[in-house]
């Protein structure tokens, strides 16, 4: 490992950010985490600290959960900090400028949630029917918003196996006076003619406006495209990140172990824990940039490249 990142401990610091900020985002975590690492950086020259970055953000993009969060995060630190190497050649003044850059950024990202709720809020009208998929954050931020504004509506919440994070979402609509039902995830077809919409997060939004999410969502996406129900995204723009998964072997987890040939019998799958929602099934993307159509990612994020 290059100088001045062997005492770096990047998984370390994210552990001790998550404990101290548990409702922060993963990919702003992965952000704070790296630019902790900025400030206690001991390279002497830029070129040495990008080597250090490169490991470092490696390291966290190898996670072994939470991997998605992670890329994104990760992947946006390290293009926000290339654009300025070419400001100075003093590795003092960059790095300070950096922590200064970063730190507003940060605090920028608190808004994010918030702005992404309030778009998708509107959306929301008196009466509705929506089925929500998981715990979202921002989900959860989105309607309780809408409750604030008094719109009345009823939500059927899938039980979210494996993780069974619907459990979650259920108890706190119902504690903000939200009525809300906890369904089997094997229900969705059976009570879709109920509902209004459908209403996912996403772990991460990927270049050809699809996204990843907990797993499950692309076939709760399929059944609302055949019964003509709109599929909306709520998800904030540091979630936006650099993959293109054609289908879903082509995410980064493992692959699952079917149809063993091991003598073993007892051998059991590795099942996902995420999967890849094409774009053709998603209504609209509800960000803090505004209300996207899936093509609308690809523009900003090349927007974000230039």
């Amino acid at each position: 490992m290059a100088s001045g990142s062997s005492d770096w401990d990047i998984k370390k610091c994210v552990r001790v950010i998550v404990k101290e900020n548990p409702d922060m985002s993963l990919p702003v975590v992965a952000v704070k985490a790296l630019l902790e690492m900025v400030k206690h950086s001991k390279a002497a020259t830029i070129s040495e600290f990008m080597e250090n970055l490169q490991i470092a953000s490696q390291a966290l993009k190898n996670s072994d959960s939470n991997k998605i969060s992670m890329i994104a995060g990760a992947d946006l630190f390290v293009t926000y900090v290339t654009r300025l190497t070419g400001d100075t050649t003093v590795f003092e003044d960059w790095q300070r400028r950096i922590i200064e850059n970063v730190g507003g950024l940060v605090t920028d990202f608190g808004q994010h949630r918030e702005k992404a709720a309030e778009k998708g809020m509107r959306f929301i009208n008196d009466e509705d029917v929506i089925l929500i998929h998981s715990y979202s954050r921002v989900v959860m931020k989105m309607l309780l918003r809408a409750k604030a504004k008094n719109k009345r509506f009823r939500v059927f919440v899938t039980e979210s196996r494996p993780s069974m994070s619907g459990e979650k979402a259920v108890k706190e609509l119902q504690e903000a006076g939200i009525p809300a039902e906890l369904i089997l995830d094997s229900s969705v077809g059976y009570i879709i003619h109920r509902v209004d919409m459908v209403i996912v997060g996403a772990e991460g939004v990927v270049q050809n406006g699809g996204i990843i999410n907990h797993v499950g969502t692309y076939q709760i996406a399929v059944v609302a495209k055949a019964t003509g129900k709109p599929f909306y995204v709520v998800a904030e723009s540091y979630k936006f990140v650099r993959i293109f998964p054609l289908q879903q072997d082509d995410l980064p987890i493992p692959a699952p172990t079917y149809f063993c040939t091991e003598s073993n019998s007892a051998v059991s799958p590795i099942h996902p824990s995420i999967d890849y929602t094409p774009p053709q099934y998603i209504t609209m993307l509800f960000t803090n940039l505004g209300v996207l159509t899936p093509s609308g990612v690809s523009e900003e994020l090349i927007k974000y490249s230039m």
